[in-house]
């Protein structure tokens, strides 16, 4: 689907066909007769727009016949159903800078450019190196609140499991862990792009632009550090919860160990005495209730015993 929107008096319109100045916006579901239609109309290589789809497409910027590419990676909520998947993946964002036109490229739908839709009207299309710069401003801020919340998932999960040791807080804690390991890739990614975007200067920045992405390269380092103390905070909880449960589980085979040593001796009594041969007190009107005694004795002393070297 292709969405247009122009801003006239401060207010975000969406018009029905594209316009000089204006923002293009394309969400899924897609249609290769739109691709076409939308390369032709707006003079866009028809690759720049494939490229788009492609979820793992790493980001990047290039230029061809003086249109304008660039990729970038941005936070989103995991909508798969499968359990042992990560909470949050990264999908990319493609931003295409044309002659007259911003044009940005969702192969999902994402919370970054709907932030921007709801701020559009405070946006100059015209300003198109402004422009890409706020996409970038959404998408770092993404990232920190992604972040933020991720470290609220992991106390909660990590207070559950200091009172239930249950499986299913330790597969959120490796979901989290999976979470953490695609914003680390994506958010060095964007690091590096924008690091590149500054040095070359792809975009054509005056002063002020320049100092704005500056402070986005800033704010995108700090994330980067956010995510990379979580992911180290995250792989020392579960190491030790690894030993945690490691040394309970020693505790539970000690316990079961000493049991059956207990267990065994009065068995090894009461066998010795149920043999057909001839045994001590074996015609003795007591003879039924000396083993039992013997076998008595012999458990409280080993149990004794087991309890002085704290095995239980």
């Amino acid at each position: 689907m292709i969405q247009y929107f122009k801003n006239i008096e401060s207010q975000t319109i969406e018009i029905s066909k594209p316009e000089d100045g204006i923002w293009v916006n394309l969400v899924p579901p897609f249609k290769e007769e739109e691709f076409i239609e939308l390369g032709e109309n707006l003079d866009i290589p028809i690759e720049f727009l494939r490229d788009s789809l492609d979820i793992d497409e790493r980001p990047r910027f290039e230029i061809e016949d003086n249109v304008k590419f660039i990729v970038i990676k941005t936070p989103t909520e995991n909508n798969s159903f499968n359990d042992s998947d990560a909470f949050y993946i990264t999908i990319p964002i493609c931003i295409i800078l044309t002659h007259h036109h911003i044009v940005t490229v969702n192969s999902f739908d994402n919370g970054a450019i709907k932030k921007f839709l709801g701020s559009f009207q405070k946006r100059h299309p015209d300003k198109r190196n402004m422009m890409v710069l706020k996409i970038f401003e959404k998408i770092v801020t993404d990232f920190l609140e992604y972040l933020k919340q991720i470290n609220h998932q992991r106390n909660q999960y990590e207070t559950s499991l200091y009172e239930s040791n249950s499986n299913e807080d330790l597969l959120n804690l490796m979901r989290i862990q999976k979470s953490l390991v695609y914003f680390m890739t994506a958010l060095r990614s964007n690091e590096l792009l924008m690091l590149k975007l500054e040095r070359t200067n792809f975009l054509g920045l005056n002063d002020d632009e320049r100092e704005f992405l500056n402070d986005l390269i800033v704010d995108t380092s700090q994330a980067v550090e956010m995510a990379n103390i979580y992911t180290n905070i995250l792989t020392s909880t579960l190491d030790a919860f690894a030993s945690v449960i490691s040394n309970n589980l020693n505790n539970v085979m000690k316990r079961l160990t000493s049991i059956t040593i207990i267990l065994s001796l009065p068995a090894l009594v009461a066998s010795v005495y149920g043999m057909n041969v001839e045994i001590p007190y074996a015609h003795s009107t007591h003879a039924f209730y000396i083993p039992i005694i013997l076998s008595l004795i012999v458990s409280v002393i080993i149990s004794w015993y087991f309890m002085k070297k704290k095995w239980f």
